[in-house]
């Protein structure tokens, strides 16, 4: 017997974003204070599988040159049957099941569809078990970039010009695709509507790469969006919910410098390509940060997240413009969310306990 909380570590998953959600198992296997909790990791494989994989930080460290994943060791995982019952069960490869006691609360670190976007927190509804992060629905406005351009823009919260267009509208009438392109002006990023960590994304500068650059898209997501290009800052707040009652909190400001590439890529988030500097905190007036952090918790409250969020920003010459907003943003001890915290106070090992007690609060 143990008066640990117990903590379902869940990571990996069937996105393309599969390597970066474990390698941020490796950043909390690493941090998470083992004096207070005792953690369960459990693998999604990339076809979906629950699998018990080894608490080992190395193991799913982010190697440039071996991008970490879950194999599939042949066990599979058994959750409760109903909201009566904590308990999480295991059955090995060669059949023999036992159990792993009862879970008192899951950190789902997953990335992109299957997992960020409401399904996996849908399932944990269902079976009654408490869990880090935002809800079903706000998971679901914050994976998909059209409906969170929609709900922000009627709350009043600037976001860049967009078209959003489905795979059917493209292989039908392209050219009426193009010109309402057009309208929009160079250059452009086409984006997948439901995708992360820059995957699928591409910055247009002619209209002749439109195709190529929507047909990217197309392969993460049978919707895109066309967006204008807006000139200025590249700045991200981190958000904090709150327990029941208490408002969320939002950090001090980081900064992606861009100085030798076209935009902050997949490459250079995580394969330490060069040109790009990560700054934190950022260059702001009190009166910047203030208004930033303002619209970062307007942005979090208006599609009802809960426990994190990262709300990216440009701040140009006419004040600030919401790229988007990440309901579970990457979470390494390198990554810009938990780097914002640490420079406001709150350590890496701090912040994944006061991630764990929010949830426990809240439920």
């Amino acid at each position: 017997m143990t008066d640990k909380v117990a903590v379902a570590l869940l990571f990996g998953g069937r996105s393309s974003e599969h390597s970066i959600s474990c390698a941020t198992a490796a950043g909390v296997l690493a941090a998470i204070d083992r004096d207070r909790y005792d953690v369960i990791p459990v693998g999604i494989t990339h076809e979906g599988a629950f699998t018990l994989q080894p608490d080992d930080a190395a193991r799913f460290a982010l190697n440039t040159e071996a991008l970490p994943e879950v194999e599939d060791n042949g066990s599979r995982i058994v959750w409760p049957e109903s909201s009566t019952s904590r308990e999480l069960a295991v059955v090995a490869a060669d059949g023999t099941r036992s159990t792993l006691g009862a879970v008192d609360v899951v950190f789902p670190i997953l990335h992109g569809p299957w997992g960020e976007d409401g399904t996996v927190q849908g399932m944990l509804e269902l079976v009654g078990l408490p869990y880090v992060g935002s809800g079903v629905l706000a998971s679901a406005l914050g994976m998909d970039k059209h409906f969170t351009k929609t709900v922000l823009q009627q709350a009043g919260i600037p976001v860049a010009p967009w078209r959003t267009v489905t795979a059917y509208e493209w292989r039908t009438d392209a050219d009426a695709v193009r010109r309402e392109a057009e309208a929009l002006g160079l250059p452009a990023f086409v984006k997948p509507a439901r995708a992360g960590s820059s995957v699928g994304v591409s910055k247009v500068t002619s209209w002749d790469d439109l195709g190529a650059a929507v047909e990217t898209a197309l392969a993460e997501d049978d919707r895109v969006l066309i967006e204008s290009a807006v000139v200025g800052r590249e700045v991200e707040i981190a958000v904090l919910g709150g327990r029941p009652g208490e408002p969320a909190r939002g950090s001090v400001a980081g900064e992606i410098v861009i100085s030798g590439r076209e935009f902050y890529d997949f490459a250079a988030k995580y394969l330490d390509a060069p040109g790009i500097d990560l700054v934190c905190p950022a260059d702001l007036t009190d009166a910047e940060l203030a208004e930033m952090r303002e619209l970062g918790v307007r942005a979090f409250d208006a599609i009802g997240a809960e426990g994190l969020s990262r709300v990216d920003f440009f701040l140009t010459a006419d004040g600030f413009v919401v790229n988007e907003i990440n309901t579970m943003p990457g979470f390494t001890p390198i990554s810009m969310f938990p780097r914002c915290w640490q420079e406001s106070g709150l350590a890496y090992p701090a912040l994944i306990t006061e991630l764990l007690e929010v949830a426990l609060a809240r439920a």
